[in-house]
């Protein structure tokens, strides 16, 4: 007799979706209109408007390896709503921020509960999905993140042009955060073993050390996307004459996110992790050649699809390896490592982008993008690949 298919898209697993969505839809509403508010608001410089936003990226950073121990260490569903609803609050800083520094510090503080909150709800989605659906459940969770960093700019940017009222944009956030919070209260975990205390703190309770090898491969794939979304509008503006197409690269690059990962839902099923994340490294690799390689109207595109298509493919892939290895007490340290390396990739990517295209010009510091990318894509295919079949993690 034919077993029966556990049911993916459980009551839990939806409110875990729909808490992602309104957490990143909060979050990308604001993102692009952010420098244009401090620039009419305040009269910032670019120099104080970079200092400003840059705080929420570090205090974020420096926030989810501890974030991924707290997850492990207490009950997941009180740490999230503790984290969901600081997230939540802060928003309404935004709103009676009748300074710059005020504006600031509200920033820089909101950077933690948003680091804390994406450990705590992607570790509560592994706990809500049933053992025999985890790896296409979690390729199916990060659509939410792809849907909003789809729809949210588009809003966030409508509601400038028509109404352009900035108090109107903190409010919309802040009632999605609000959505998002109160969605979560109804999430009702299974019962999990928390990891056992230990009478002295060691680098395994803040960073899964086994899946080292992970977490490097992460830091190159990070390095080329914060080049690409922090450089990309003025490159676009001064190689190819492109002033309104970035928010349609970014669109572009989204769908072939999202098609990607429903694309790589069968072999995600299968547990073909290795195929899904190898082939997903291929086509960003070409995506990212071929945007600086080819500087036209139709590379520019192009290149967004692949890129979109490839890290649709390589995200699941990687945080369904990283589970895979850790232990079931381990699982928010394991989406913290992961995450941590990520910012932490796109934080070198920035500054030492940056510090090329001041000295040696925009397309070498795209050049040494597309470079990182394919070592990336040796050290995938020569270490992370061979290391993780070393472990004997059940894969195809």
């Amino acid at each position: 007799m034919m077993e029966k298919k556990e049911r993916l898209w459980n009551a839990n697993y939806n409110r875990v979706m729909v808490t992602n969505f309104a957490l990143f839809f909060s979050f990308y509403l604001l993102t692009p209109l952010l420098p244009l508010y401090l620039c009419e608001t305040f009269h910032s410089s670019k120099d104080t408007i970079g200092m400003v936003l840059s705080g929420y990226t570090l205090v974020a950073l420096l926030v989810r390896p501890f974030s991924g121990f707290i997850v492990d260490s207490f009950p997941r569903k009180k740490v999230l709503l503790v984290c969901l609803f600081v997230y939540f609050i802060i928003f309404g800083g935004y709103l009676i921020a009748g300074s710059l520094v005020l504006f600031a510090v509200f920033r820089t503080l909101h950077g933690g509960p948003f680091g804390a909150s994406t450990v705590a709800n992607s570790t509560m989605a592994i706990d809500v999905l049933p053992p025999s659906r985890r790896n296409e459940g979690i390729g199916f969770y990060g659509l939410s993140n792809n849907l909003a960093s789809a729809i949210a700019p588009t809003v966030g940017i409508f509601i400038y042009r028509y109404i352009h009222n900035f108090d109107v944009l903190f409010w919309t956030a802040f009632i999605a955060a609000g959505i998002g919070f109160l969605n979560s209260t109804a999430v009702k975990p299974r019962e999990r073993q928390v990891m056992p205390s230990k009478s002295r703190l060691s680098l395994d309770r803040f960073f899964l050390a086994k899946g080292w090898f992970l977490a490097m491969n992460t830091c190159f794939f990070g390095f080329c996307w914060g080049i690409l979304s922090n450089y990309l509008a003025i490159y676009g503006k001064e190689h190819l004459g492109v002033t309104s197409g970035t928010g349609v690269y970014f669109l572009i690059l989204s769908v072939g996110l999202i098609v990607s990962r429903l694309q790589g839902n069968k072999s995600l099923r299968q547990g073909r992790l290795i195929h899904n994340a190898m082939s997903g490294i291929i086509l960003s690799t070409m995506g990212y050649i071929l945007f600086i390689a080819y500087p036209t109207m139709t590379g520019y595109y192009l290149s967004a699809i692949l890129i979109g298509l490839g890290n649709g493919h390589i995200w699941p892939a990687f945080q369904n390896m990283i589970i895979n290895i850790a232990n079931n007490n381990e699982r928010g340290t394991a989406n913290s490592t992961l995450l941590t390396s990520w910012d932490l990739g796109i934080g070198v990517g920035i500054l030492l982008g940056g510090v090329i295209a001041e000295h040696f010009g925009y397309d070498a510091t795209f050049w040494t993008m597309a470079s990182i990318h394919v070592v990336g894509l040796a050290s995938f295919a020569l270490l992370t690949r061979k290391r993780y079949n070393g472990l004997n993690v059940k894969t195809i």
